[in-house]
């Protein structure tokens, strides 16, 4: 077979599974499904100021921060289905959307997102183009190990016991990578969105400081910010963490590069609104615009196709996924254990 016959099958392969997708209503929209779950988002998240403001002055407070964690989390699984014009089909509606819950309501660079989110799809596990695994902080490959310098040097060789610790952080490092990206020239809107999220971060320090003293309003931020952070890496990390990871001029097609890097959680309901849909993560990474409640009808589709190609779908339960991610963690820091002990 030639190399232009072999990539002309690779394209059909996925050109079949699309079609059938498609013929399945799969990739439909669902206006109804979308406008039960944000009037409920946006429910939660009055109820929260409301309960705040009645509670006033008191510890009780420390446990509804716990609760904003949660509705915080699920405003950003959202904006990640506003990014991928899953509610809406055209961009402005999406933008405007996405600026005002993301970048005003929970301090969350919409721009930023965006650029960043849309460079992962497009290379999932690329150790070159998939800005989720620069070895920043943690590597994910021993090569990358080896390589590294500065925190990643430091860490990488004990990043799978610091892994949740790390995470708690990573709720204050979204807001600042999103105020960080307003210098970039890719930023369509920075003024716009640069206020936006001052005008969250004004209003979200103020009115900790004027409701609660300072003891409780640095217990709220802490518990709010560590526990956000926390929920949304242990809802995208799962879905690549511990797949194969990518270099160089990578020659997959676009149906094995998204399902070879990529992997499921399996679960019932709850997992699924927990996730937000992202525990179907292949058939996600297949269909970026599919709603999210199609994901998983789309599932046995997807499946079923994959092993009629002998191409593996890899499937675990939510424990093990992390469990997989952890242990992929700790092979890839080898070669920093071994120097240190040398």
């Amino acid at each position: 077979m030639t190399q232009a016959t072999a990539t002309a099958t690779a394209a059909s392969d996925f050109s079949r599974l699309s079609r059938r997708v498609r013929q399945a209503g799969l990739l439909d929209r669902r206006p109804r499904y979308y406008l039960i779950r944000l009037s409920v988002v946006a429910g939660l998240y009055l109820a929260g100021l409301a309960a705040f403001f009645w509670l006033g002055d008191s510890w009780l407070q420390v446990p509804l921060a716990a609760y904003f964690a949660i509705v915080f989390a699920q405003v950003a699984l959202v904006l990640h289905d506003l990014a991928h014009r899953q509610i809406f089909p055209l961009r402005q509606p999406s933008e405007i959307l996405g600026q005002l819950a993301g970048n005003l309501g929970i301090g969350l660079g919409y721009g930023w997102w965006m650029n960043k989110h849309t460079r992962h799809h497009a290379n999932p596990n690329h150790e070159d183009l998939d800005p989720d695994v620069v070895p920043d902080i943690l590597v994910w490959s021993q090569e990358q190990a080896r390589d590294s310098s500065g925190p990643a040097r430091l860490i990488g060789g004990r990043q799978a016991y610091l892994f949740y610790p790390l995470l708690l952080l990573e709720g204050l490092n979204l807001h600042v990578a999103g105020v960080r990206a307003l210098r970039q020239p890719w930023m369509k809107h920075r003024f716009l969105e640069g206020a936006l999220l001052l005008a969250h971060f004004a209003l979200y320090l103020g009115v900790l400081a004027w409701t609660l003293s300072p003891g409780k309003a640095l217990a709220f931020a802490a518990v709010h910010q560590g526990l956000f952070g926390l929920y949304l890496g242990c809802v995208f990390a799962p879905g690549h963490k511990g797949m194969p990871t990518l270099t160089g001029a990578a020659t997959l097609d676009f149906l094995r590069r998204q399902v070879l890097t990529t992997r499921n959680v399996r679960g019932g309901r709850f997992v699924d609104i927990a996730m937000g849909g992202l525990n179907y993560q292949i058939e996600h990474h297949l269909f970026p615009n599919m709603p999210t409640p199609n994901l998983r009808r789309a599932r046995p589709i997807v499946r079923a196709y994959c092993r009629q190609l002998r191409l593996p779908y890899h499937e675990v339960g939510f424990v093990t996924s992390h469990v997989d991610a952890l242990r992929h963690l700790h092979h890839a820091g080898a070669p920093l254990r071994t120097k240190g002990r040398s």
